[in-house]
């Protein structure tokens, strides 16, 4: 997991001061590395009954969907407000700095679904949990979620108890 470490930049007091961003920009620059991601976050679900992959916007777009692809099943993506133009479904939830809402096209998940959620971080859990609770209220069940860095000092491993977690890096 060095490789992968190596490519994680910190960015210093981003998006505010005395916040230390976990940057994934210089490992999805190296496709070798990014490659690795990918394996190492599939790697537990080999072989499990896994039907289709969610990703929030928007760093969980690029794992996610490359996961799915690797996987051969579907990518469903996890949208901001606004973005989606059929009928959708929202979850809104807390933020350490707000609020924000996720949203799904309402036939997204068929209730049979077994959901791997994917995102680049966990940090305080409220994104995944409210992605979990958002693929749940779509009649889907979430197997498990999987991260590429999760910074353990937030605990957002505890929002997400009743599930699977898996991370790559730890911070």
């Amino acid at each position: 997991m060095d490789r992968l470490r190596n490519k994680i930049r910190d960015i210093h007091d981003f998006p505010k001061p005395g916040i230390i961003f976990k940057d994934i920009t210089p490992l999805v620059k190296d496709p070798a590395a990014l490659r690795l991601a990918v394996h190492q976050l599939i790697h537990p679900f080999l072989g499990r009954e896994i039907t289709s992959v969610a990703g929030m916007e928007a760093r969980g777009f690029i794992f996610g969907s490359l996961v799915a692809w690797e996987l051969g099943i579907p990518f469903i993506p996890l949208r901001k407000p606004g973005k989606l133009p059929y009928d959708v479904q929202s979850v809104s939830y807390d933020l350490e700095y707000g609020s924000a809402t996720l949203e799904a096209h309402i036939d997204s998940f068929d209730e049979n679904e077994k959901v791997l959620l994917i995102d680049d971080l966990l940090a305080t859990g409220g994104t995944a949990k409210a992605s979990c609770e958002l693929v749940e209220n779509l009649g889907a069940t979430v197997e498990a979620c999987a991260f590429v860095v999760e910074l353990d000092f937030l605990q957002g491993r505890e929002k997400l108890e009743k599930y699977e977690v898996h991370s790559l890096l730890h911070y």
